[in-house]
Order: C-alpha cells, then structure tokens, then sequence
C-alpha cells in the first residue's frame, strides 16, 4: 500500500494530434503514479508522464484489453496501492467516452475524483478538415449522436436527428452507414453533403466526401474505416480552405 492519498483523475487527450490537448492535463500526467489510457489517444503523451506505470486499457473494433468492470476495479486498486491514477481518455471523456461511469464507481470507495476536459472529436475533426459545424444561412443547430448504443444498435435520436436541419455528427457509426444513409434517404435527403473523416487531425488523416446517396461508394473506393468520423448536412459543402499548418505540426511530432 502506498502512502500517497488515493485519486482518480479522468483526463480528456483530445482528437489525436497531441497539441490539442490542454496545459491542466498535461500537468496533471506529471504528476500521475499509474496512467490506464485507451487506444484513442495519442501515445507521444504518454512521455508526460515518464515516472508513472502506464497501462493500456483500449479497446478496437470490439477487441477489449480489458472489459469496463475489469478497468473499473483496476482504478481502485492502484488508487490505493499506488496514489494517483489518471485515466487518459480520447476526445472529452464525458462525450461517449464513460468518464462520468468510472466516477461514479470509484467514488463509492471514497476515493477522491477529478476530472479535466478534452477537446472533444466530434468538434475538432470536421474543423481541421474546414468544416464549421455552424454557418449562418446553413445551419443553426448541430447533433452528436453515438452511432453505437450500449445494445450495439443505432441510436434511434438519428430518426429525429434526420428529420430536423441540424449538422448531424455521427461517432462510432461506420459499421452501421447503410442503415444511417437509409434513414436520410427516407427523409428525402439523398442530395445532403456528407463527410467522412479517419483519424481525425492525425498525420494519419483521411477524408471523403460525397452525398447520402454516394457516399457508400465513396467509402468503398477510398478505402475508408474506423475510427472515423460522419458529418453529414449543407455545412460540408461550406468547408473552407485551411492553411497547412496543422499537418505541418503534426508533421514536428511524427520526425
């Protein structure tokens, strides 16, 4: 048992490029005894935190390193063995990244929280592309909708979602694209903008785009699949030209 105090803190890494994450966070790795950290996140921050035990608790494609439950006890085990364990999570963790669950499990041994936010994905990827999620004369509004529910089905909010003139952002959703561009077809939005973004604002980055009734066949062709990003509304059409300096940036982390 260690004599450090015993706490937890959920920390947002950002969309991937390692820029984006905030100055708190990474003095909050500083001063980490133990990192669990997920497959989303960008593993040049793990340097932060040279001194701390890091343990990998991702998950891809339905391949877990460690269930929920597993990593929920493994936060209070080396809470109290250890000191201060920060859980280092992609985007925002309280945006579909279950930040708020591993709280409110530990909190129950009396464990001191914390929780730092994350530039979320759902924002940040369709800006590095150009697009502005908001646009006067384009939309007014935008959704965030998790492609995959707990029962792994799609969320029945892109029902309503299709029928409104919001941007309708999409996480997890490209194993169920053909039921989403079948749900907007149904409203009559085959001509909607749709765009699809890989590994968002990494050097790894890919990006197509097309319309509901195209965007399949985008897909196919430039070869593209999780983790990726859905963006689909009259804003992918408003993308606006970017200067290169985010891929000169990310260009610095990958020499």
């Amino acid at each position: 048992m260690s004599n450090k105090t015993p706490k937890l803190t959920v920390v947002g890494a950002g969309p991937g490029d390692p820029d984006l994450i905030t100055l708190k966070a990474l003095k909050t790795l500083a001063s980490a005894d133990v990192v669990l950290y997920d497959a989303l996140i960008n593993e040049k921050l793990l340097n932060y935190a040279p001194a701390a035990e890091k343990i990998f608790v991702g998950k891809r494609k339905g391949c877990y390193a460690y269930q929920q439950e597993q990593i929920n006890e493994l936060i209070v085990s080396r809470a109290k063995s250890h000191g201060h364990v920060v859980r280092l999570k992609g985007g925002d963790p309280f945006i579909f990244g279950r930040g708020a669950e591993e709280i409110d499990y530990v909190q129950q041994f009396d464990i001191e929280t914390n929780m730092i936010p994350g530039i979320s994905s759902s924002l940040a990827v369709p800006a590095y592309q150009g697009i502005p999620l908001t646009k006067r004369g384009s939309s007014e509004s935008f959704w965030v909708i998790t492609g995959t529910t707990k029962s792994h089905k799609l969320s029945q909010d892109v029902y309503l979602a299709a029928k409104s003139n919001a941007t309708v952002v999409i996480l997890m959703g490209m194993s169920k694209l053909s039921e989403i561009v079948s749900i907007f077809a149904a409203e009559n939005k085959q001509n909607i903008p749709v765009a699809i973004i890989q590994n968002g604002t990494t050097e790894n980055e890919q990006f197509g785009c097309g319309t509901v009734a195209t965007i399949e066949k985008v897909v196919s062709e430039k070869e593209l699949s999780s983790p990726a990003i859905i963006v689909i509304g009259e804003v992918v059409n408003q993308r606006v030209k970017l200067a290169s300096i985010q891929k000169e940036v990310q260009k610095e982390f990958v020499n």
